[in-house]
């Protein structure tokens, strides 16, 4: 099967494990520049890894200004080609309705050194609801582009998603999602993972992250530790 090796942006910026940790740098306007960062054991989205099992090293930055927001972040990646670097810019309106909070928007995922032929670059659109129940929270999100990474055109990704906080520092988060494509073979992926905040900005993750995938190495269940920092 041919797979498409996704990355976003946004699950990096908006980790479960790292909701709350966050500072404004401008508190006193009503523009508001956020910073993360992070390094991995692996890069994985969606189930596939994005660096070929190996490190990453990740970073961005968000600015809000009332409910909207842009943002821009980056990662290394190898896909086994020229391709060394994956670089998002996204943007979008958040807001809240009926005790939910709402999210839509569009990211455009960018590979630098791609191949000619590869045809790698591709835009997505999103739209995400959530709501805290107690400790808790679960939500879901879709995603659809009209053309798609490679040999795939139209594509649409769902998931559900819930976090929980048993105690102070500790997040319990997990996630199922489910890819459709025209071209590739459809798959469900999942992760399931405990953050604890060692400070207010610093993070640590561990997640194991696994597909229906079968004969693909990439898509294989595995464990990534992140640490992850966000001021």
């Amino acid at each position: 099967m041919s797979v498409k090796l996704f990355g976003t942006a946004a699950a990096a910026a908006l980790t479960l494990g790292l909701v709350g940790l966050a500072a404004p740098a401008s508190a006193q306007s009503d523009v508001e520049v956020a910073f993360n960062a992070g390094v991995f054991s692996d890069y994985v989205f969606r189930g596939f890894s994005q660096t070929d099992e190996d490190p990453a090293i990740q970073g961005g930055v968000d600015i809000t200004a009332g409910s909207f927001y842009v943002g821009a972040w980056a990662s290394n990646v190898d896909f086994g080609d020229d391709t060394d670097a994956e670089v998002d810019l996204y943007g979008g309106y958040r807001t809240e309705a009926g005790g939910f909070a709402l999210d839509v928007g569009v990211v455009g995922y960018l590979y630098p050194g791609e191949p000619d032929e590869a045809d790698y670059n591709y835009v997505e659109f999103k739209a995400a609801a959530s709501r805290a129940v107690g400790p808790a929270t679960i939500g879901g999100a879709v995603f659809y582009s009209p053309d798609f990474f490679g040999a795939d055109e139209a594509a649409t990704y769902a998931e559900v998603n819930a976090a929980f906080a048993p105690a102070e520092r500790w997040t319990i988060s997990g996630a199922v999602g489910q890819q459709w494509l025209d071209v590739s073979d459809d798959y469900v992926t999942w992760n399931v993972g405990v953050a604890y905040a060692l400070t207010e900005n610093l993070a640590l993750d561990v997640r194991y992250h696994d597909t229906d995938v079968d004969d693909v190495t990439i898509a294989e269940g595995r464990v990534v530790g992140a640490l992850k920092l966000a001021f």
